[in-house]
């Protein structure tokens, strides 16, 4: 049975993911609503050790066990018992199932939950030959999910509760703050590389400008942490090394690119540069304290990105109207091309200009539009 993997995605960013998925050299690429599926021309440990390292605007890698249609419980039970579980899951292993069911028959998610972990125990029990599982090794976590009566079986490689925005540097963060992962969506969409100057200037506990200092050096984001995946059996600490090394080897360390953040508020901006520090980009960015109407721009032309405070979000809209008209006149007349992601709708007519495209997108639950001046 071929086994795919599952790089999951936020609304609206599949197209981002797929992008990172084409370079990182996987294939048989399918882009579907909220996740991206593929395999690779490697093994598959080794794949899913290269997707958790390097993909940075997906939000989990997950392996594909099976999918087929479930219209009874019987039906889901008897599918889920066919797939090869204990060439995963160990004897030892802890698994856990979570679910979720949109649109289909078997509404009940908790009954999917019991049905499929009592699947799993059937098959394991029968491959064993055992009736009793301590479940003290590595931990597994598979999730049952039913779109339109299709159950598509997964495990997650990345961690429950661990998802790939967990970089490692951010040891806290401003109210409200960025997804590491939307931040990097939203570099990727602006096309920055490293080549121009970059500018933040709401830059908060300073996830933009580290996530486009990680991206111009070429470092993998998930270099500083640990998956879950890392203790399974099927995928050995070699691969897990050797991954390492390659994207150790592949940083760009002779490279020092113009990156610059400010914010008005002196502690966010404290904060920022102890969390660009523990990222290892310090020394490429310029952090300032200075307000929005007392910025200069650092060099004729550049890329711009701004998550600035929501009117909805910090309930101040006459502060927020009056940021964006600031913002309107730092960038009016320049040759930078700016990118603002806001719920706001009334920012366009108080930042001044109609934006040359929009793409809406969601941060976390807030339903935002990505405005884009070129």
């Amino acid at each position: 049975m071929k086994v795919s993997l599952i790089a999951t995605a936020a609304f609206g960013l599949e197209a981002v993911v797929k992008r990172e998925v084409e370079k990182l050299g996987f294939v048989d690429i399918k882009c579907l609503d909220g996740r991206v599926e593929f395999s690779s021309p490697t093994t598959l440990p080794e794949a899913v050790a290269k997707a958790n390292l390097w993909l940075r605007s997906a939000d989990r890698v997950l392996l594909k066990l099976g999918e087929f249609e479930a219209t009874t419980f019987d039906g889901l039970f008897e599918a889920t018992k066919a797939l090869p579980w204990h060439e995963w899951i160990p004897p030892d292993g802890k698994f856990t199932v979570t679910g979720k069911s949109v649109r289909s028959g078997l509404y009940s998610v908790p009954d999917v939950q019991s049905i499929v972990k009592k699947a799993v125990v059937e098959k394991l029990k029968q491959k064993y030959k055992i009736t009793w599982f301590k479940e003290t090794g590595a931990e597994y976590t598979i999730q049952a999910a039913l779109l339109k009566d299709v159950a598509t079986i997964t495990i997650d490689t990345t961690g429950q509760g661990q998802g790939l925005h967990k970089r490692g540097y951010r040891a806290r963060a401003t109210k409200a703050p960025l997804k590491e992962t939307m931040a990097a969506a939203l570099i990727d969409i602006a096309k920055y590389h490293g080549n121009k100057p970059f500018f933040d200037p709401c830059c908060g506990s300073g996830t933009l400008p580290i996530e486009a200092a990680m991206r111009a050096r070429n470092i993998a984001p998930g270099l500083a942490r640990k998956f879950a995946s890392e203790a399974w059996e099927q995928i050995s600490q070699n691969i897990w090394k050797e991954t390492r090394a390659a994207a150790y080897a592949a940083m760009r360390t002779d490279f020092d690119p113009e990156i610059f953040a400010a914010d008005i508020d002196p502690d966010a901006v404290e904060l920022a540069k102890a969390n660009a520090e523990l990222a290892g980009v310090d020394d490429c960015i310029t952090f300032v304290t200075r307000p929005a109407a007392e910025t200069i721009l650092p060099g004729e032309r550049g890329i711009a990105i701004i998550n600035p405070p929501y009117g909805e979000r910090l309930g101040q809209v006459k502060e927020v109207e009056a940021l964006y008209a600031e913002l309107g006149q730092l960038f009016t007349a320049t040759k930078w091309n700016v990118y603002v992601l806001t719920p706001d709708e009334f920012f366009e007519t108080a930042y001044g200009r109609r934006a040359k495209a929009k793409r809406k997108l969601f941060n976390g639950m807030i339903k935002t539009d990505y405005y884009q001046y070129f």
